[in-house]
């Protein structure tokens, strides 16, 4: 199979090769995809050595699947040139998340809804990802009607700058700044660009994409995210009230049962999730979990994940794993 990368030496590129290569997708040949300045350089992919493309030629190479993690003015130009020549595109970026025509994918909760028509899909938002994970099975046992998340996000989701701003702050060095502030010792809330209602894009989508992916406008989703100097993966504190009662452990019981969740969650032993724990992993780690005895039917939860793997990657690939499983490819 032809599989394409598009900003294949970018950070989330380079964990989406590494997934490609430790869950043995069947690539046949690799088209590695970069901007301008990195085309004719040379990538390693499991053991052999592919140019870098630009995208004009990547999309005359024809491939079956084209990964895309670029930024969004990048997929929307190019995404339906892909999608023209036959390629199905699964794109990382915003750009086609909220589009009433394309489908807003975690495979776990809607990939049946995928069929062969589907040329453009989008991957959500990492830190929509995760709770959606969370949510989405309780959801279907008790009903959520609201939920109140808090997130503690790493640098990682803002790309290399901001990993290299923090490096240079814990060496007392100055350097480029990926943030209007230091992140060092510091929490910044303000994840992306503020909108006219005074929320963050980032905020927005956890509102906006938790809907379409749960597939109900009835569920209430409020947010507040937090950039804070953690490299591992992003944190969720978030707070679901439901129409229908539970017990505590029928909601471990149900998570636990979820593929792709792991609770942590014992008090005894100072079992919980966190993030130098989940980064390189794939699972949706879920622990403190516990009734919130202000309200009736509200549970309080602790989401974390490695925002770049299942956050970004490996959901990616996971959908394309769906795609060739079921013959849409």
């Amino acid at each position: 199979m032809k599989v394409a990368v598009v900003g294949a030496t970018g950070m989330v590129g380079e964990i989406m090769l590494k997934v490609l290569a430790e869950r043995n997708f069947p690539v046949t040949e690799l088209i590695p995809v970069a901007s301008e300045k990195s085309v004719g350089n040379e990538i390693e992919f499991k053991g052999k050595k592919f140019v870098v493309q630009s995208m004009a030629e990547a999309v005359k190479m024809k491939p079956e699947i084209a990964l895309f993690s670029a930024g969004g003015s990048i997929s929307l130009e190019w995404a339906p040139k892909f999608a023209a020549v036959g390629t199905t595109v699964i794109d990382n970026s915003s750009a086609w998340r909220m589009d009433p025509k394309t489908k807003l994918v975690v495979p776990e909760i809607n990939a049946f809804s995928l069929t062969k028509d589907d040329k453009i899909i989008a991957n959500p938002n990492c830190s929509t990802i995760q709770l959606v994970m969370a949510l989405a099975p309780l959801h279907e046992k008790y009903n959520v009607k609201r939920v109140v998340v808090s997130t503690y996000q790493s640098i990682t989701g803002t790309g290399v700058k901001a990993v290299k701003q923090l490096e240079n702050e814990y060496a007392g060095e100055t350097g480029e700044l990926a943030y209007p502030y230091p992140i060092h010792r510091n929490a910044l809330p303000h994840c992306d660009v503020f909108e006219e209602n005074g929320y963050t894009k980032e905020e927005m989508k956890l509102v906006n994409e938790t809907k379409k992916i749960l597939a109900d406008d009835t569920v209430f989703v409020t947010a507040t995210a937090v950039r804070i100097p953690v490299v591992g993966g992003h944190s969720e504190a978030v707070n679901v009230a439901f129409e229908r009662d539970f017990s505590i452990e029928d909601v471990r019981r149900i998570l636990h049962e979820t593929p792709g969740i792991v609770v942590q969650d014992n008090t005894d032993t100072n079992t919980y999730p966190m993030p130098i724990y989940a980064q390189g992993k794939d699972d949706v780690f879920v622990g403190r979990i516990r009734r919130d005895e202000t309200q009736p039917n509200t549970l309080n939860m602790w989401v974390v994940a490695d925002n770049l793997r299942k956050g970004a990657a490996t959901n990616t690939i996971q959908i394309a794993e769906y795609l060739v499983a079921n013959g849409l490819i």
